[in-house]
């Protein structure tokens, strides 16, 4: 991968922040989150010459390791909607995320798969099959310790080109310094490039889903979700290769409730590494998958130039739901997982996967306000199971059910 450093020559004073600063190249723009020191560039390709441009990298060329985490579909039923919302009508989303926020705000970068749109209560606040969630949903992300919203999903278009507007309006104009990612209001959103700068490693983020359950894209935005599509994808990893020093691909795919990999995500798979990605996260099964670490034959990890090292975690599966399907498999959906990657600088100067794990989570239901919330699955207890209403759906559900599944599919190296 190019080692390119951008310099910026004029007059540039350095701010001491707190929190995540996004700075823009053209305007040098700069907001602060008050969470933590995350540098946010969207490098557009119409342009070869705007690569990121670092306050942080002014003052110093060195870097540590950067600790990054995601954790897979916030994928609300309406039961969760039910229980979000109090007797005056008010919705608050912050109960799901209790349990995990310390280890969501410890990871120098967090991501979520937001797998519903937020479009707000004006287009009506809807659960399965077409999506929809008040914009309380991000306020909750942003209090839990998020840094990026992974939102190229099948349901991306349930509420139309509308939804695509209030969302990406709602994030704007609350929480400009989000990263928001596989949506897009503009052409110019959609050849940007998000590379995300910490402690002196820029790291592209690419989120692009299959389809959108056959809704089709509004003929005057044709560009308002990131489709899986090889001509474009080839190109965007291309200049994210030329322009950051790592990149993390987020692909929407897979067969739903479907515990191995399928053919289409073998496909794709061969396809990321052939074009250099380092780092796989998959969404959109709503079980677990898979983690496989594919190598180069090397002893030690390399960063990917091209069929080389990439890890891939094929599926995440959800961080919260309450599937209104009963039957035989059905508790696969509570069990969820939260990515771990630790990225560093080897002697050479490239950016390499230090280490990797896997977080076991369950999702905890109960019919009551805010009776919804992540446990990780190491400190749910088999009395919490019993309670878990997901049991009123496959009885087969408990703490031991949990373990099997995570050994079934993980081996035994899991959290």
């Amino acid at each position: 991968m190019r080692k390119r450093r951008a310099f910026l020559i004029s007059l540039i004073c350095v701010l001491c922040v707190e929190g995540c600063e996004i700075l823009n190249v053209e305007s040098l723009t700069e907001e602060s989150s008050g969470n933590r020191t995350n540098e946010i560039s969207s490098t557009s390709q119409d342009d070869d010459s705007a690569v990121a441009v670092s306050l942080e990298e002014t003052v110093s060329q060195s870097s540590s390791d950067v600790t990054l985490v995601m954790v897979g579909d916030i994928l609300l039923h309406e039961q969760i909607e039910q229980v979000a919302r109090d007797s005056a009508g008010n919705y608050n989303y912050d109960f799901i995320f209790e349990n995990m926020k310390p280890e969501i705000e410890n990871a120098d970068i967090a991501m979520v798969n937001q797998e519903v749109i937020i479009g707000g209560v004006e287009l009506g606040i809807s659960g399965y099959p077409e999506f929809n969630a008040p914009y309380e949903v991000g306020d909750a992300l942003v209090a839990a310790g998020f840094d990026i919203v992974c939102s190229a999903t099948n349901h991306a278009l349930d509420k139309g080109k509308k939804g695509i507007l209030n969302c990406r309006d709602f994030w704007k104009k609350n929480y400009p310094q989000m990263n928001v990612v596989g949506i897009n209001e503009t052409e110019d959103e959609y050849e940007n490039i998000d590379i995300i700068e910490k402690n002196g490693i820029k790291i592209a983020v690419l989120n692009y889903t299959y389809g959108t359950n056959g809704i089709s894209l509004p003929s005057d935005m044709p560009y308002a979700v990131d489709i899986l599509d090889e001509d474009k994808v080839a190109k965007d990893i291309r200049f994210a290769e030329e322009n950051a020093d790592f990149t993390v691909f987020c692909p929407h795919w897979g067969t739903e409730y479907n515990l191995d990999v399928d053919n289409y995500q073998k496909k794709w798979t061969e396809f990321f590494r052939e074009n250099g990605v380092d780092l796989v996260i998959g969404a959109h099964p709503h079980v677990i998958e898979p983690i496989e670490m594919i190598g180069d034959g090397n002893a030690e990890i390399t960063n990917n130039h091209g069929g080389g090292d990439m890890l891939v975690y094929y599926s995440i599966g959800n961080f919260v739901s309450w599937t209104s399907s009963s039957g035989t498999g059905v508790a696969d959906r509570s069990v969820g997982g939260m990515a771990k990657v630790t990225l560093t600088q080897n002697p050479d100067g490239e950016v390499v996967i230090k280490d990797h794990s896997i977080r076991a989570l369950v999702c905890h239901n109960r019919s009551e306000e805010h009776g919804v919330t992540v446990y990780p699955l190491s400190e749910y207890s088999e009395d919490l199971a019993n309670e878990n209403e997901i049991r009123l759906k496959d009885s087969s559900f408990s703490k031991q059910y949990c373990i099997d599944l995570c050994n079934k599919i993980w081996g035994e190296g899991w959290e």
